[in-house]
């Protein structure tokens, strides 16, 4: 006898996984890590310090609309590592991408007009923004899947427009001092999460 209830291999997989590849629309979350260094402009505590000595903002990214919508993605944007410069190249670079999601500026401009747009006064400037992400897969220190963001989507691509919902805001200088407000908890509880959060999703150099 066979049937949906006696064979299970056709069964959809049950994994808390968001494909590799997916776009959204994401709000950033930075949670507060005590650590301060004023020489590289990391103040008001956003910043967290391992104990290798690895630099990192603790992120995590609420899905904001479509079929994963609530969903909570942790990952971290490196500021320092012992091991070398990568990962705080890779952490320029993806908030060079949020910035340039965030407020609508093509990755190829760089009139005066967008490099104002791609300057903060502060990592709480991030805390609350909104824009497009290009999900990703790691692995967690188990070896287990975990998602990942590690690009935004700017204006360039195609989809940009359709993603966002809305033109995007335009800033002809650097926002003002302090962060965008967040949605109350409950409208950004997530019914899922996506991955887990904490020391589990870190790269191998940041452990």
């Amino acid at each position: 006898m066979s049937g949906p209830w006696n064979d299970f291999n056709s069964a959809q997989s049950n994994t808390n996984v968001i494909p590799k590849g997916t776009l959204a629309k994401v709000r950033l979350t930075l949670r507060p890590g005590g650590f301060d260094d004023p020489s590289q402009g990391w103040t008001g505590g956003w910043a967290r310090r391992a104990t290798t000595g690895a630099v990192y903002l603790d992120a995590e990214y609420t899905v904001l609309e479509g079929p994963y919508a609530r969903r909570k993605i942790w990952s971290l944007i490196g500021l320092y590592s012992p091991k070398g410069p990568d990962w705080a190249n890779m952490g320029r670079g993806l908030i060079r991408g949020i910035l340039n999601s965030a407020r609508g500026v093509s990755d190829k401009d760089n009139s005066p007009e967008a490099q104002a747009r791609r300057r903060i006064n502060g990592f709480g400037d991030l805390d609350g923004v909104e824009f497009i992400a290009r999900i990703d897969i790691g692995t967690d220190t188990n070896g287990e899947d975990k998602n990942e963001i590690r690009a935004a989507v700017t204006p360039d691509h195609r989809d940009y427009a359709a993603l966002m919902g809305t033109v995007a805001p335009q800033f002809a200088t650097a926002p003002a001092q302090g962060h965008a407000p967040q949605q109350s908890a409950t409208a950004t509880q997530p019914s899922q999460p996506a991955s887990a959060p904490g020391a589990a999703g870190r790269p191998s150099w940041a452990q």
